[in-house]
């Protein structure tokens, strides 16, 4: 059904912000006040507005006073009653990024400073190669479990990472290495697990793109404490981040990063080379 053929939508639209997270509060805050301004232009009452875009009376007000991150739709429908000319619906891309966790913005933002990424993954693939329905399979396994709608906002979240691969500016190096038993894991099941390893070998062809794969029987593996990455940024300086088992952690004393530095030197180079992990992938597609 189209929002015309029901009564005031589901809000639905992720949880209040953080009250530590003070920079997705201001945000949603502004674009709040922003609404507010044009409503009260057009001399129309919170109730007015919401029932003409299909909202409730109490979802305006939330939005309104940022305690609610709105959907496209909304803004889209509150710009075209409130004749914004694409004020609010211009808006989107920023409530986009506050509805993401703060520790997801931080990372995103030193992506995008880096001109090489470097990543050591030993239970699942890499976030950044991640396909759709493995993300929502590898959220779908967390005890307690999440949410439907915090399972779509963490997968948004992951997606909008993974623009970086195919950004117009300038392009960063990656070096993915994977141990062997986070390729073999059926994630999500055998159609699912297929589909990420079809995409892996899609990825590999990028030529700024680099996976690695190490097998089984390498006696040296330096990571066995976890995943982990290396981002080398413009400026000159590396920093790594840790996210392991209820701990998100970016790093930059650089005694620890030179730690990590030299275990992913040794990982990768005990790692099989690129053209030979293609084939790896390519012979478990072939088992399956």
């Amino acid at each position: 059904m189209g929002a015309t053929e029901q009564g005031p939508q589901q809000f639905g639209d992720g949880e209040e912000p953080q009250s530590d997270d003070e920079e997705s509060t201001a945000v949603l805050r502004t674009v709040g006040k922003v609404i507010k301004m044009c409503r009260e232009r057009q001399g129309m009452t919170q109730a007015e507005l919401g029932a003409a875009i299909r909202y409730s009376e109490e979802q305006v007000s939330s939005v309104e006073r940022g305690r609610r991150a709105p959907k496209p739709a909304f803004l889209e429908a509150a710009d075209k009653v409130l004749e914004a000319g694409g004020l609010i619906a211009g808006l989107q891309k920023d409530v986009e990024e506050a509805r993401y966790p703060k520790k997801v913005r931080d990372l995103k933002k030193l992506e995008a400073e880096a001109v090489e990424i470097c990543a050591y993954d030993n239970s699942v693939v890499n976030g950044l190669l991640q396909t759709d329905d493995y993300l929502r399979a590898v959220f779908g396994t967390r005890r307690p479990a999440f949410s439907e709608d915090e399972v779509e906002e963490l997968v948004a979240a992951r997606l909008a990472r993974q623009k970086i691969l195919h950004s117009g500016r300038m392009i960063p190096a990656f070096s993915f290495v994977h141990d062997e038993a986070s390729l073999r894991r059926q994630v999500g099941g055998r159609m699912v697990w297929r589909q990420q390893l079809e995409r892996l070998l899609d990825i590999g062809q990028i030529r700024n793109v680099e996976i690695q794969v190490l097998p089984f029987e390498r006696e040296d593996n330096p990571g066995l404490d976890g995943p982990f990455h290396l981002l080398r940024l413009r400026e000159g300086t590396t920093v790594g981040h840790c996210d392991v088992q209820l701990v998100s952690r970016l790093i930059s004393d650089r005694r620890e990063v030179q730690t990590l530095e030299l275990r992913y030197g040794t990982i990768r180079a005990q790692a099989l080379t690129p053209h030979e992990s293609l084939a790896v992938i390519e012979k478990l597609l072939g088992e399956t």
